[in-house]
């Protein structure tokens, strides 16, 4: 078996042991995180709401962070599986092992504050309607800067993290609907989430969120910012940056969310989108020297065209919302996923080159 679970306790780890079911399960998925999974454990220990459990998913670490975790923090299970299976299957089988109403993605490089989840359970009983919440997500490193405040989804597929970089001032501070929420820190429906498969295995990391986002909306299901719901996340922790291994996973997923999840005639009114969505990254990291990365990621996504094609197939079978609902939440701007961080300077370059 991939794994091999071992716990601190055989029963129910909950808070408050005199609730039969606890409101909200916290699923920490851990890799090598002996520098970061004992403040993020200290975080989730020091909430405020008390009305949960602690599930750590731990990735086959080589550092011993998950046998520290066993010792040190007896209110949480730990699972340990004997290989890295990823983020999405990883964070499945803890969803499947929980017991909460609600499920709790936390990066263990995402720290909380205090009332953290107590702000994310109040939204959610007050916000009946909606059914899976993002955190306000400020940069660890710099908390006057933004990590997220949810994320975007645009016409071609991209996806990013709003106010991504931006001063703290001047982000979003409204509660407001968004595409979906980043889920180093997310609270979803635990049914919801069960019901859609939970995230897809096979994109092992990165754009998976977006993924699960585009199938609950594909419900009919929605989502809320959550503005009071703090977290300071480090970000890339696990993979460092824009490195190949990031950029080959997040432009190979892309491809395979759009092909699964954009319906109906959104597929073929925003396939030009799409394309050229492809072409212009490409270009932009051929530029930086990355081109072997993202023409790996491409060439990837369109063998794994005949498996996404059947996922497709059922995905758009169980639709219950109309493509118009799902072209109210995404973003149009033309220029929009070319306008964020480097990819400007490199489009610039591009334009000096050809002059």
């Amino acid at each position: 078996m991939v794994a091999v679970p071992v716990y601190t306790n055989k029963s129910r780890m909950c808070q408050t042991p005199n609730t039969a079911r606890p409101t909200v399960s916290i699923i920490i998925l851990n890799w090598n995180g002996a520098e970061l999974l004992p403040r993020c454990l200290d975080s989730v220990t020091a909430q405020t709401f008390k009305d949960y459990e602690i599930i750590v998913v731990d990735n086959a670490s080589t550092d011993s962070s998950a046998d520290k975790a066993i010792h040190h923090w007896p209110q949480a299970q730990v699972m340990k599986l004997d290989r890295n299976i990823g983020f999405s299957a990883a964070n499945n089988l803890g969803a499947q092992i929980a017991h909460g109403r609600w499920l709790v993605f936390l990066n263990n490089d995402a720290f909380p504050i205090h009332d953290w989840l107590e702000n994310l359970v109040k939204a959610a009983k007050s916000h009946p309607r909606f059914s899976f919440f993002a955190s306000h997500i400020i940069q660890a490193n710099d908390t006057n800067i933004i990590d997220s405040t949810g994320d975007i989804c645009h016409i071609s597929g991209l996806s990013w993290h709003r106010d991504l970089n931006q001063p703290v001032e001047q982000a979003h501070l409204e509660t407001d609907e968004v595409f979906s929420p980043c889920a180093a820190a997310a609270l979803y429906d635990r049914d919801a989430f069960l019901q859609v498969g939970g995230f897809d295995k096979d994109y092992f990391s990165h754009h998976e969120d977006i993924d699960l986002g585009f199938r609950l909306r594909l419900q009919g299901l929605r989502c809320i910012y959550v503005p009071d719901a703090i977290v300071a996340h480090i970000g890339s922790a696990s993979f460092g940056g824009e490195g190949e291994t990031t950029i080959y996973q997040t432009h190979r997923n892309f491809v395979w969310t759009y092909f699964k999840d954009m319906p109906g005639y959104l597929f073929w009114k925003y396939l030009p989108a799409h394309i050229l969505a492809n072409l212009v990254f490409l270009l932009h990291y051929t530029l930086r020297g990355q081109g072997k990365a993202i023409l790996r990621a491409k060439l990837d996504a369109l063998r794994g065209l005949p498996d996404v094609s059947r996922k497709r197939r059922e995905i758009q079978r169980q639709r219950k919302v109309q493509p118009a609902e799902i072209n109210r939440v995404l973003d149009h701007g033309l220029l929009s996923p070319y306008m964020l961080g480097t990819c400007v300077d490199k489009i610039r370059q591009l334009l000096k080159s050809l002059v």
